[in-house]
């Protein structure tokens, strides 16, 4: 938690289909498991508004959305659950894993969307007052393979397009080289192996 020592803040980042919410829901149990106060959120979400929100920036519908739009939409949900749900939790020493965050919207918006990395950060910095996580696990894999494992109706931001999402990956494998907090994890391998990759970095973070 940026400025305010060691937090039990943990997020899980990675491109449409890497398995990183199902990683985040594995982690939870496990933790619960043991006795841990353990609040999973996701974003856009986790808030009454957030999920408003939500519904407006994944509805295939919104075609003509602005760039600096989206953004703000995204930053609006994060701030509301950043003042009404994770502040609090932490506070009293719960364990918060997060199913995106920050680096989702430097990447999406940023580097895949076109938007300057400078003002996202800045934007960001005010949204959160500053919260940042204690680990960032990054899930990768190929943008073919992420697409592929979400057959079916695909919302605004699956709808890009495969270029846009290769754009997404090496999105994070870059800025995952840049920050201290993240770890990359290969998500193509099978879930089991990918389930024990996470919990090995998340246990040496919280205990």
């Amino acid at each position: 938690m940026s400025g305010q020592g060691k937090s039990d803040f943990i997020v899980l980042e990675g491109p449409d289909g890497s398995g990183k919410s199902t990683q985040a829901r594995l982690l939870a149990e496990k933790l619960a498991a043991q006795g841990r106060e353990c609040l999973l959120v996701r974003e856009p979400g986790g808030t009454a508004l957030g999920e408003r929100v939500r519904e407006i920036l994944l509805d295939k519908a919104e075609t003509g959305m602005d760039a600096r739009g989206e953004l703000f939409l995204f930053l609006a949900c994060r701030a509301q659950l950043v003042a009404e749900v994770i502040r609090p939790a932490l506070a009293r020493g719960a364990v918060v894993l997060s199913d995106r965050f920050m680096l989702s919207t430097l990447v999406y918006q940023g580097i895949a969307g076109g938007l300057p990395l400078a003002e996202i950060r800045e934007a960001g910095r005010i949204a959160t007052g500053g919260l940042a996580p204690e680990l960032t696990l990054v899930l990768d894999v190929p943008a073919e393979i992420g697409l592929s494992r979400r057959p079916g109706a695909q919302d605004r931001i699956e709808m890009k397009g495969v270029e846009f999402h290769r754009r997404v990956r090496e999105g994070y494998l870059s800025l995952a080289r840049e920050d201290s907090s993240a770890r990359v994890i290969d998500g193509a391998r099978p879930l089991a192996e990918v389930e024990k990759s996470v919990w090995e970095l998340a246990h040496a973070v919280l205990c």
